[in-house]
């Protein structure tokens, strides 16, 4: 994995190891780099793409809501990958899980303002992931009776609440951390989520269907799991049930992601090279194919975060709140693909 800490706004690369491919492009000056930064994200889109040349793409209309959508396969499953991009060292602030016989994936982003007391929240943030894919496997935290919804009976899934509660009671380490977990059920492809801060999840069909709310006490204080007085507890998560359809892409991240690239930008690179995603092609190709979507999310908010000229959705929501700030916010970065495809 390649980590580029200070690159020049005239330059841009890409790496995508599974076709054993490199590309490099140097704009003329600053404005021309935008091109360079375009065509290299581009590319590498496209070779990601190229890869789903045999999936079957199952859309649906503009006009039907995403909640409600029944679908025709019995199984469903989720194919996951992902990349870190760590800020300052090898192990960084954020901290993610991928546990694909329980369908569920997390995140978790620690605080940076401890490290002001000398406390590493990456610390407490890896140790609620480690306890996370520990409670997955728990029997208790399956579900056993009907949701909310009507469309999510999540009988037989695990409960992200569950879940998510058992890891916080287990996390001892100092600090605290935001947090964000996934799991679908292979039976109804109902999506459960679960999440305390300000990182989230999109779901894209076609375009994006959906985007996760942030919960936020003020502008860049997001809600926090920890174990000081002032944190919050699980029972603060948000909590949304979503029936996907095979082909669904679904885009996880800290705020190192949702800081940096706008929807709009994550559906340029889904779409690019006039296909869709969905299921088929193999198991082998499919993992390659969210890899490669992943590290062209990865890579584009990695370039978003050093561009001090164009909007960002952070520039953008500190000038809601009369916080002056231009360009991205250099951060830790995390980005789980996950493809939702019919057995």
């Amino acid at each position: 994995m390649l980590i580029v800490k200070k690159p020049r706004l005239e330059d841009s690369l890409f790496i995508f190891p599974e076709k054993q491919t490199i590309g490099v492009a140097d704009g003329v000056d600053a404005r021309a780099g935008d091109y360079a930064r375009e065509q290299m994200m581009l590319t590498e889109a496209t070779l990601s793409l190229l890869m789903l040349k045999y999936v079957n793409y199952y859309g649906i209309s503009d006009n039907n809501n995403c909640y409600g959508q029944e679908t025709k396969t019995n199984l469903h499953d989720m194919v996951c990958e992902s990349v870190y991009l760590p800020k300052d060292n090898k192990l960084g602030e954020d901290a993610h899980f991928i546990c694909p016989d329980k369908q569920t994936i997390g995140v978790a982003d620690g605080v940076g303002g401890w490290a002001k007391k000398g406390i590493d929240a990456g610390r407490y943030a890896r140790e609620l992931m480690n306890n996370a894919f520990i409670a997955v496997h728990n029997p208790n935290n399956i579900n056993v009776q009907k949701g909310k919804r009507k469309v999510a009976d999540m009988i037989g899934a695990v409960d992200p609440r569950k879940v998510l509660q058992e890891t916080y009671a287990k996390t001892k380490e100092k600090g605290s951390s935001t947090a964000c977990i996934l799991s679908l059920n292979k039976e109804s492809g109902v999506l459960h989520a679960v999440n305390v801060g300000d990182s989230g999840f999109l779901l894209f069909r076609n375009k994006v269907v959906y985007q996760s709310p942030t919960q936020q006490r003020r502008f860049n204080c997001p809600y926090q799991l920890g174990n000081g007085i002032s944190s919050d507890r699980p029972d603060s998560a948000w909590e949304e049930c979503i029936q996907t359809i095979p082909g669904d892409i679904v885009v996880l991240g800290t705020d190192g992601l949702l800081d940096n690239v706008f929807p709009s930008e994550i559906e340029k690179v889904l779409v690019q090279g006039g296909g869709g995603c969905g299921g088929g092609g193999g198991d082998h190709d499919l993992d390659l194919a969210c890899g490669a979507l992943a590290s062209s999310i990865a890579n584009l908010a990695l370039y978003n975060s050093f561009d001090k000229q164009n909007p960002s959705p952070f520039s953008e929501n500190a000038r809601k709140t009369r916080f002056e700030h231009k360009g991205g916010k250099i951060n830790d970065i995390t980005v789980i693909v996950a493809q939702v495809v019919a057995l």
